[in-house]
């Protein structure tokens, strides 16, 4: 069986709470379902964006300590897979106009969170959609 992120088109394990563009009705009570990966995609760069804009989560161990807490994950375990499969620093700065490097950390979460790795044109198109 796929992985729940695959079934559920979220391939970054997505918490409910909030109505996204392209959410639909599925069965999981805890997590997202989306139409398809490219709005699953699209709603977690726009979680990314907003760690970045309003709360200066602005490092991968910044954005992942936010979104992984250690109370419930490996956090560091997390955050060292995320740095050396983008070859991203864990604590250099980065910035959400950044497509590549934005894109690069979201393939690498996608593997941690669903051991999923979108394409670059699927996610390039989610980040599109998420400006």
């Amino acid at each position: 069986m796929a992985p729940r992120g695959l079934r559920n088109h979220n391939p970054l394990n997505i918490r409910k709470g909030n109505d996204w563009q392209g959410e639909s009705k599925g069965n999981d009570n805890e997590f997202e379902t989306f139409i398809n990966d490219a709005y699953g995609l699209r709603a977690g760069l726009i979680i990314i964006r907003k760690y970045i804009k309003v709360h200066h989560c602005d490092t991968i161990a910044k954005i992942i300590t936010r979104w992984a807490p250690p109370t419930e994950n490996n956090t560091v375990a997390y955050i060292r897979t995320v740095s050396q499969r983008c070859g991203i620093p864990a604590h250099e700065r980065v910035v959400f106009s950044d497509c590549y490097r934005i894109c690069q950390i979201v393939k690498a979460m996608c593997f941690v969170e669903s051991r999923f790795e979108p394409s670059d044109r699927l996610l390039s198109t989610a980040y599109e959609m998420a400006k």
